[in-house]
């Protein structure tokens, strides 16, 4: 029987996938895609890497843009970290490394938002290095071909995958090899319904062989999630909404959002008080909730028109957004909702 190894790079050859936009050996455009493709699908990564290229089309144009443009680009993708990450690194390479992605996986894993799995996937697809990758799909691969019990979130478990797939690297064509185990991660080894009919490995799989496919990987421990309760001001004037820009860190960092109203506050007196504005009509609006990755916030947003024209912004970190260009704001997903909610609404004064 073939190796583990040998049976994927040639299931990969003939079955899996190869006009990706980003399989290529450029470093930059490997290094974008894979922290894109973190915690997201690969069909909604594709319009942003096209987008990114376009305004950034090489470290240099990345490294040099404000990170407020290129959160901008970014809105709507989520977890946001990333994106402030990925002008960080742009600007260490510049600035450290002579514009110059280095070949071995330690010194990636040293760069902003590179850990170890995707250091391991750049070296390899850039520069061919015999390195090993433990992202979702390769976990969820295997714990079903080999049949590792627990959550593979917990340290023990993850030491466990780490050795076992360093031991099934092969001597060459690591880079086809590393495509291979997200190929079949991504198609055919999938978390819900997963095609073992296809699967090259289904002879040697364990949790197959055993009627386990539906219980590996071991999912993790249920925690109730959190729940937060966040109010916000939709303040309008001449068909413009006033943003301001989130703390650096925490959620949404970075991004422009709507101000945040005190819980107990009332709307309009705080605008009054807090920006000096006259406020001449409030709507409460229909709360909504946002899924977070460790907690749910529910928002309770209110529309509070002031008196035309929109006066001077004289907070710093504020500015009015024409609600006919909100595509041109780096604004969270929800609160882009919402104002597209509002525009289409109509209910808001134009005058």
């Amino acid at each position: 029987m073939s190796t583990f190894a040998e049976t994927l790079i040639a299931w990969q050859r003939q079955h899996g996938r190869h006009d990706l936009p980003w399989q290529t050996d450029d470093a930059y455009r490997v290094w974008l895609s894979e922290i894109m493709l973190q915690q997201t699908q690969v069909e909604t990564v594709i319009p942003y890497y096209a987008r990114f290229l376009d305004r950034f089309p090489d470290l240099p144009s990345l490294a040099a843009a404000p990170v407020e443009d290129v959160l901008t680009l970014w809105s709507g993708l989520g977890y946001y970290a990333r994106a402030r990450n990925l002008h960080k690194c742009a600007q260490t390479l510049m600035a450290r490394h002579g514009g110059v992605f280095p070949a071995a996986p330690a010194q990636l894993a040293e760069l902003p938002g590179i850990g170890r799995s995707t250091a391991a996937a750049i070296s390899a697809f850039a520069y061919g290095t015999r390195a090993a990758i433990l992202d979702g799909n390769v976990k969820r691969v295997l714990t079903r071909v080999f049949g590792i019990d627990g959550f593979p979130g917990t340290k023990a478990v993850e030491n466990r995958l780490w050795e076992l797939a360093e031991s099934l690297l092969p001597a060459l064509d690591v880079g086809v090899y590393t495509q291979a185990q997200m190929d079949l991660g991504a198609t055919i080894c999938t978390r819900g319904r997963p095609a073992c009919a296809r699967c090259p490995l289904a002879e040697r799989c364990v949790a197959l062989r055993d009627g386990r496919v539906a219980e590996l990987p071991t999912p993790r421990p249920r925690k109730e999630s959190p729940q937060r309760n966040g109010r916000f001001a939709a303040i309008l004037a001449d068909g413009a909404v006033l943003l301001e820009r989130r703390p650096p860190s925490g959620i949404w960092g970075g991004l422009l959002s709507l101000p945040e109203l005190p819980e107990d506050a009332d709307a309009a007196d705080w605008v009054a008080l807090h920006y000096g504005l006259d406020v001449r009509k409030t709507t409460p609006l229909t709360p909504f909730r946002h899924v977070f990755t460790h907690f749910t916030l529910t928002l309770q947003p209110e529309a509070l028109e002031v008196s035309p024209p929109a006066p001077a912004v004289t907070e710093s970190g504020h500015l009015w957004q024409p609600l006919d260009r909100l595509a041109d704001a780096a604004l969270p997903a929800p609160i882009r909702k919402l104002l597209e909610q509002l525009v289409q609404d109509d209910l808001f004064s134009r005058h």
